[in-house]
């Protein structure tokens, strides 16, 4: 169709269109690899497949909007006749149909099973949907009279590429840097902070791995707990993080004890800390220090097992 009418408006879009299609590849790879258990070395399993083909997505993108930014100054630059406007016109008609319907299949999905990656390439093929409207206009621009408004379309569609780029890139970058909502960790520090017999809440990690968030938490307990006791409070914590958590899929958490007795319960292992570490986090950096400092000696309660 692009050769038969010369539209380079409809070759942008066409070139967004085969894009999106082939970020399919990755993302169905990568779901299949996310299934297989973890082992002796990939110990978290391989759900941060999903960031790579992430990597994949964004790269299949740029591309696109090169290709299609530099036929359309091409274009600009030496004119050609478009022909079958109608034809044009209903292809891209038909491409935003189909790439509405697309986007809204991803998306749901996406979303039931906490894929930001899959949400993220539906809003891509929204997009391709929108441009497909835009190459409807440049049909019509032509059929008007006005010679330049098809690679003038061609390079609003670029335009419309690198938008989706860098919403893209950003959240492949963000994932890959382990960056969630702080919204999330203050609600688990809260979900924590409730439990019966935490005194006080200490350093709070999350990240995603895959479809599914894990976090690592420590808690402040009585120090005149038995390690059964201090474990069972840990327990309660654990178990309500998973079911007042969205997608959380697993937490770490570890009970210390706390400084009341004005004993160092971590002096073994101060000095291998980073210089300045405190428990804590805030989205601004380190929060401040609880009474027991930086928790990494103590009872700890591992998910499934003993403290």
């Amino acid at each position: 169709m692009v050769l038969a009418t010369g539209s380079v408006g409809l070759l942008g879009d066409t070139l967004h269109n085969l894009a999106d299609a082939l970020t399919a590849v990755p993302l169905g790879v990568a779901f299949l690899l996310g299934r297989r258990p973890p082992n002796r070395r990939y110990t978290y399993g391989y759900g941060r497949a999903e960031d790579l083909a992430g990597l994949f997505i964004v790269t299949a993108i740029a591309v696109s909007s090169i290709a299609a930014g530099y036929e359309s100054v091409l274009r600009l630059l030496h004119p050609r006749t478009v022909h079958g406007l109608g034809a044009v016109a209903a292809a891209a008609i038909a491409g935003f149909a189909g790439n509405e319907a697309v986007a809204s299949y991803r998306i749901g999905v996406g979303r039931r099973i906490g894929s930001a990656a899959l949400v993220a390439d539906g809003r891509h093929a929204r997009t391709d949907g929108l441009t497909s409207l835009a190459v409807a206009a440049g049909a019509g621009g032509v059929a008007l009279g006005w010679r330049q408004a098809d690679p003038v379309v061609g390079l609003a569609i670029t335009v419309a590429i690198l938008a989706v780029l860098r919403t893209a890139g950003r959240d492949v970058y963000r994932r890959l840097m382990d960056a969630v909502s702080p919204e999330l960790v203050a609600q688990a520090e809260s979900v924590v902070a409730g439990v019966p017999g935490v005194e006080d809440v200490g350093e709070v990690r999350v990240r995603w791995i895959g479809h599914d968030l894990r976090a690592e938490v420590r808690l402040v307990v009585d120090a005149e707990l038995s390690v059964v006791q201090a474990h069972d409070i840990a327990e309660l914590a654990h178990h309500r993080l998973l079911h007042e958590v969205p997608r959380l899929g697993d937490a770490l958490v570890h009970a210390d004890p706390c400084g009341h007795d004005g004993v160092d319960h971590h002096r073994q292992t101060a000095h291998h800390g980073p210089p300045g570490a405190e428990p804590g986090l805030s989205p601004e950096g380190p929060g401040p220090r609880h009474e027991s400092g930086p928790g990494r000696a103590g009872p700890a309660a591992r998910p499934g097992g003993p403290g």
